[in-house]
């Protein structure tokens, strides 16, 4: 392979700013540019003035390259014709009489046919419809014990006028009058350099070469149509936030015959008053009295599944933890349950009554003697 440094291309330091890499690739590409120089090699030297500067003008293919120091990786900038965006950008702000769409056909007119060709390949064959994705909003409930939700969800469906063929029952297609059936056609032009052929995917049927004799009047020759479909989602029990459940075959309908896209639903969960989940743990606060505390007792703590009895043993701290085993949410796809951690927080009393004042004074003084 041969050696390529971009800096020494466009005449600037490895610590270039983007500005400075910009104005040098101005300079050189007006210098080179063939209504200007009449050099045979400017070609050449503005295709690899163009790709400098494609490579030193985005910071991550700039990191890339600086990498692996004054050689650039192998396979690492194999370029085309449609990769130098950021180069036409740049070049268009000179204005000048020959566009870049002129250079695009002098320096890659082959790679032009390729893509042209490609594309009225492309939209011949069948293509597999988009996938989409649903952002699904549930409580904790549902996330934990798994449900069932019909949505409305807007997409592309198989047109049931022309069975998705989009043409009118009883009609044909016929051959494209314009490309003549070959899905393309040809521009030529004359320039100072010669003559030279864009090969382009035809505009009338889009380079399919083909266009009905009567289009579908529901689909308009799409062979799909939109609509806000009812679509019922089986939520498992386990999901979360960021959960993704795909549904097979639910997203837009495929074109020329090509089967449908995936329906993707994201998952996300309303806060809950009394729950917090990590996991497959629930956690939650009780509320218990400085007697409750001091004395221990039996109280009951909700649950997502109902109320369950929780011990609170003599002398627990207020800050404490608890574990109920089992009363967590399901595992997604697997076995069991996570707990749920109640943590007890001792309430301390306000505005008490001259009797409770006496009591928990008497209390004081006796915990002081002992």
């Amino acid at each position: 392979m041969a050696k390529k440094d971009y800096y020494e291309t466009l005449s600037v330091s490895r610590d270039a700013s983007p500005e400075e890499i910009k104005k040098a690739y101005r300079r050189l590409a007006k210098k080179y540019h063939p209504d200007v120089s009449k050099d045979g090699t400017s070609a050449e030297k503005f295709k690899q003035i163009a790709e400098a500067y494609e490579v030193l003008s985005d910071p991550e293919k700039r990191t890339q390259y600086n990498r692996f120091g004054h050689v650039g990786p192998e396979q690492g900038f194999d370029f085309n014709a449609r990769d130098f965006r950021r180069a036409r950008e740049a070049f268009d702000e000179f204005g000048f009489g020959t566009g870049w769409d002129d250079l695009f056909s002098m320096f890659f007119g082959e790679g032009m046919r390729t893509t042209a060709q490609s594309h009225a390949r492309g939209r011949s064959r069948a293509q597999r419809g988009e996938d989409l994705e649903y952002k699904l909003r549930l409580t904790l409930e549902d996330a934990a014990q798994g449900t069932r939700v019909k949505v409305t969800v807007p997409r592309y469906v198989g047109c049931d006028h022309c069975k998705g063929t989009g043409l009118e029952p009883g009609s044909s297609v016929q051959t494209c009058p314009t490309c003549h059936g070959r899905g393309q056609v040809e521009h030529r032009r004359r320039t100072m350099l010669g003559s030279f052929v864009n090969i382009m995917a035809c505009d009338r049927c889009a380079g399919m070469g083909e266009i009905a004799e009567t289009p579908c009047k529901k689909c308009d020759q799409l062979g799909r149509r939109w609509e806000q479909s009812r679509i019922t989602i089986e939520v498992p029990p386990g999901v979360d936030t960021g959960s993704r459940l795909r549904l097979a075959t639910e997203g837009n309908s495929g074109l020329n015959g090509g089967p449908p896209g995936d329906l993707y639903i994201v998952v996300e969960l309303t806060p809950h008053n009394t729950f917090t989940r990590r996991g497959d743990d629930l956690y939650s606060e009780i509320p218990i009295t400085l007697t409750q505390a001091a004395l221990g007792a039996k109280i009951k703590v909700p649950t997502l599944f109902g109320q369950e009895e929780l011990t609170i043993p003599a002398g627990t701290q207020s800050g404490e933890t608890f574990l109920l085993r089992g009363q967590g949410v399901s595992r997604l796809r697997g076995r069991g349950k996570g707990d749920q951690h109640v943590i007890v927080k001792v309430v301390i009393p306000k505005n008490l009554t001259k009797r409770q004042k006496q009591l928990l004074e008497e209390l004081d003084r006796e915990l002081r003697e002992t």
